[in-house]
């Protein structure tokens, strides 16, 4: 024999490699499909599903950087995260003290562009910005001016009249 045969626990772990990477790629293309389900478009409805966590996502923009803001309806304004604000070159404008439910924190207000999947936008919005934000809510100032309703699971958001 001229050529030598690899080891067999070469081969073995070799074939446990490529299971792995196929289950792994699996899994993250489930994922992706079921993140994406949750925005759809009906015609000129958006309708967007209750994600794992119980809450409402609907993806966007701030400027020219992709977001999923977590939709709520008891935030009086659209907060954004100060290492997103940043990221987007957000400018301070002002002061602003928050009550937030982990407690009463410091940050600053902004103006931003926010864009939302199904062609909301609020160009110029004055948004809140605050350092431990874990991720962007959209608030009431923005869902307020849409006609939205909810059922179990879907919250769905009409064009305006």
């Amino acid at each position: 024999m001229t050529t030598k045969e690899l080891p067999h626990t070469f081969k073995l772990v070799t074939i446990w490699l490529v299971v792995t990477l196929v289950i792994f790629v699996a899994i993250q293309a489930w994922q992706h499909h079921r993140e994406s389900s949750r925005f759809q478009l009906a015609g000129q409805t958006i309708v967007l599903t209750r994600a794992d966590d119980g809450h409402f996502h609907w993806p966007g923009r701030v400027g020219a950087i992709e977001v999923e803001f977590l939709v709520d309806t008891g935030a009086t304004a659209t907060a954004l995260p100060q290492s997103l604000a940043q990221r987007a070159g957000l400018t301070p404008i002002g002061a602003v003290r928050a009550q937030t439910a982990a407690g009463a924190t410091q940050g600053f207000v902004a103006r931003a562009d926010i864009a939302l999947d199904g062609g909301v936008r609020a160009d110029r919005l004055t948004v809140t910005v605050l350092p431990d934000l874990a991720a962007p809510l959209l608030g009431m100032d923005v869902l307020g001016r849409l006609h939205f309703s909810q059922k179990p699971g879907e919250l769905r958001i009409e064009p305006q009249p």
